[in-house]
């Protein structure tokens, strides 16, 4: 089970166990954290899981698609480099200890 990281908006930190296979935004959703809204549940239909990614681990995890780059253009919190949908971010024992900060807002 890889040990995830999430960084809110204000500097408070949460550490999570999430389950390989997983989305991050699942292990995040059963862990209660309240700044992933996740209201698709996963579809990639909304934006509302939106995470910032920072190196090194962006080149960790693959490419965003072409529909999950239409849909961070629609995330309130203003859109990073690093910017991805954690429902788009599968979990597996590669992603053991990644960092994920959190945006000041989902809607």
């Amino acid at each position: 089970m890889p040990t995830l990281h999430l960084v809110y908006a204000d500097g408070r930190a949460v550490t999570i166990e999430g389950a390989s296979g997983r989305s991050l935004m699942q292990a995040a959703v059963s862990a209660g954290v309240e700044a992933i809204v996740a209201d698709c549940g996963g579809t990639l239909s909304c934006a509302t899981c939106h995470v910032m990614l920072d190196e090194p681990w962006r080149s960790r995890v693959p490419a965003p698609t072409a529909d999950e780059e239409a849909m961070l253009e629609l995330t309130a919190a203003p859109r990073e480099a690093g910017s991805r949908l954690s429902c788009q971010i599968t979990l597996d024992a590669g992603l053991d200890g990644l960092v994920v900060r959190l945006p000041s807002r989902q809607y």
